[in-house]
């Protein structure tokens, strides 16, 4: 491991000399390039840094209690050296993390899309207020969120909603979400108090480049009409919502949140292409061994991932088996210990795979 730490080292020097060169920046494809490779090398570069020099704390504390007579200062050696290797054991599982593959598309953009499921007009409701809970999430982290498409029941449930979640490291802290997510409340509607479970579905892809994804033209029908629901001054009087259908895969996809028909034409491909992609992705999974298809993050959409139980006021992710009681804090976008906490459990899983190798 260490081996390899240091010709990162070596490289990320010579990252930085290049960087420094002012006809680097002459070319911009080359300067972005490098600067995205800094990027991504700066937190595992600082770690290794701070562990070579708690390293030499230690091989300097332990010259001083061979050499020094004087009590006080081999005190202060020995407290020196308690403390190094305090840092050094948690800063080899920091570089363990840093080292591990990474997620090729960690740093991609989200295209979120949730679907009401069992329970009719509840479902629609839990639908809702999951799309609300992730978008106050992704405010709190001063990502952008752009809505797609978004199918209303009449009283403020989605049906269906689609939306774009752009931001930097998106994909790695949403990837998680995608699954069923259960609640267990009594609806408003329930005169006999009973408390009724319903589902949503949450399919979290992220955003594919036109590189990644190629679309022909003859495989493709774009359709114009006029948009529906609640949408501004536009709705019903331009054909501005636009439908394309993907004739290979059946795929329909439906936009009509913006006032032009170029900017719905724009989003719809836009999502056709990150489903492409993920359909991709997913078939690759299949492929790999069931090891990796058991992974955090990777599951069937199918799985039943989490439960929101408002009676108990609790949130359990079946996964990890972690259960919060703070349900309120979470549905207003509070979920950073959920992700945390599976991201960590993620990340364990894999280190635990690659000490078996």
């Amino acid at each position: 491991m260490f081996d390899r730490l240091d010709d990162i080292l070596i490289h990320y020097e010579e990252l930085m000399q290049e960087l420094n060169n002012p006809s680097v920046a002459e070319d911009q494809n080359r300067f972005r390039k490098l600067m995205k490779e800094q990027s991504d090398l700066s937190a595992l570069v600082e770690v290794y840094s701070q562990y070579k020099k708690e390293k030499q704390t230690v091989e300097d504390s332990l010259f001083l209690l061979e050499e020094e007579n004087d009590e006080e200062m081999r005190e202060m050696a020995k407290e020196d050296l308690s403390n190094a290797k305090k840092q050094i054991e948690q800063l080899e599982q920091e570089l363990k993390i840093l080292l591990l593959p990474k997620d090729p598309n960690d740093d991609k953009n989200i295209l979120l899309e949730i679907r009401a499921g069992a329970g009719g007009d509840e479902a629609a409701l839990f639908a809702s207020e999951l799309y609300r809970m992730y978008v106050n999430y992704a405010e709190s982290q001063r990502w952008k969120v752009e809505l797609i498409n978004v199918n209303e029941n009449g009283i403020g449930g989605f049906k269906e909603v689609v939306a774009m979640i752009t931001g930097k490291g998106a994909y790695s802290k949403m990837k998680y979400e995608s699954g069923v997510h259960r609640v267990q409340r009594v609806p408003e509607t329930e005169s006999g108090g009973r408390i009724h479970t319903s589902t949503a579905t949450v399919a979290v892809m992220p955003e594919a480049e036109e590189v990644d994804v190629v679309i022909e033209d003859k495989d493709i029908r774009i359709d114009v009409m006029r948009a529906s629901g609640n949408g501004g001054q536009c709705v019903n009087t331009t054909d501005s919502a636009v439908r394309l259908t993907h004739n290979p895969t059946g795929i329909v996809i439906y936009s009509q949140t913006e006032k032009s028909q170029l900017q719905n034409k724009e989003k719809a491909f836009r999502l056709l292409r990150s489903k492409l992609y993920d359909m991709e992705l997913e078939k690759r999974q299949n492929s790999e061994s069931e090891e990796r298809k058991s992974q955090i993050g990777t599951g069937d959409r199918s799985e039943k991932i989490r439960t929101y139980n408002f009676p108990q006021g609790r949130v359990t992710d079946h996964r990890i088996k972690l259960t919060l009681y703070k349900i309120d804090s979470i549905m207003n976008g509070d979920i950073y210990e959920l992700l945390d906490s599976l991201i960590a459990a993620d990340q364990a899983q894999k280190l635990a795979k690659l000490n078996e190798n």
